[in-house]
């Protein structure tokens, strides 16, 4: 059959290739480089990068505010987003704890095109937990955690991010956020364990006092608990009342990037996070990418708030589905 064709219109052409993860999941997965019209590619998320930058954030041992490993880790995540990023900022500042402990805070800004008014956030606590509280040992009960998947799985997928748009002209002005002591709530057998606001210290004080004075974004995505096996991300609570457009934009687009096992078009809890108060003080609407299980008696991560919580937990899919969401987000726009 001849045809006649008087115009050749170029469509942006979807490439999928099969990212294995080195541990199995029985789930398919898809990393995608989009070419759009304007012949700008969308580069791919590189989960064995994301990986690296996990077991740097815990070979210095547990990030909790005061230990000298905090102050370690925090001078390497400084370090890595001067490489990638146009300018960084530094926030530091004391916080009270919940016991009364005064916290030496620091929370970790990357920003790209920082003159452009059209700005995405992104964030993810660095800092981990104290107290393994939901440890099946007592004897575990005040261990600080390793925080592989709370807490250095967010910060990976944004070093690897960071470090895409680093290699990649963008148009729009992204900000990676690190915060600091968000995982230093009230002990789970503490006398005051209902206390409001202990969770999320650092960005408690970013809302307030912002890097930029007047500071404010379009939109943001919170990053917690992102690299378990058998992830599930549904639409939390919080997200959806101060943000369900950006809700439903990252889960249409987490479909058609081939990652629907993943993120899970159900309602999930309410999670008092970081994005709470970026919500509440910033007015930024902002959403909670947390794995949420249903299993589980806390309804988190299996591991959560666990010495478990190590490295062994990760599965390079899930970092890769998170992550690769992420990118073609931040292109879309």
């Amino acid at each position: 059959m001849n045809l006649l064709i008087n115009n050749i219109i170029i469509l942006s052409t979807l490439l999928i290739t099969t990212v294995a993860c080195d541990n199995s999941t029985g789930k398919k997965e898809n990393s995608n480089s989009i070419k759009k019209e304007n012949k700008v590619t969308i580069p791919s998320f590189n989960s064995d990068s994301a990986y690296y930058y996990i077991k740097r954030q815990i070979d210095f041992g547990p990030r909790v505010p005061n230990m000298s490993s905090h102050k370690q880790c925090a001078k390497y995540l400084t370090e890595t987003l001067n490489r990638f990023s146009d300018t960084v900022y530094i926030q530091e500042t004391t916080a009270t704890a919940f016991d009364g402990t005064n916290l030496n805070l620091i929370n970790i800004i990357g920003s790209f095109n920082p003159e452009n008014r059209n700005r995405i956030l992104l964030a993810a606590h660095w800092d981990t937990r104290p107290f393994a509280d939901k440890d099946p040992n007592p004897d575990n009960f005040y261990t600080p955690i390793d925080g592989a998947n709370d807490g250095a799985s967010g910060v990976a997928v944004l070093l690897e991010i960071a470090r895409l748009l680093s290699k990649t002209h963008i148009e729009i002005g992204v900000d990676i956020i690190l915060f600091d002591g968000e995982d230093y709530g009230v002990h789970s057998k503490h006398e005051n364990k209902y206390k409001d606001d202990t969770w999320a210290l650092g960005s408690q004080y970013w809302s307030k006092n912002p890097h930029i004075s007047n500071y404010n974004a379009r939109f943001g995505i919170l990053l917690d608990m992102v690299g378990a096996y058998e992830a599930t991300f549904k639409h939390e609570g919080y997200s959806m009342y101060y943000a369900p457009n950006i809700v439903r934009k990252v889960w249409e687009t987490a479909r058609h990037s081939g990652f629907e096992d993943y993120f899970i078009n159900r309602k999930g809890g309410f999670i008092m996070d970081d994005h709470y108060y970026i919500n509440k003080y910033r007015n930024i609407p902002t959403i909670n990418i947390i794995h949420q299980e249903a299993s589980t008696e806390h309804g988190f991560f299996k591991y959560w708030h666990t010495t478990e919580d190590t490295i062994d937990k990760i599965c390079k899919n899930t970092l890769n589905a998170v992550g690769q969401t992420v990118v073609n987000i931040i292109f879309q726009e």
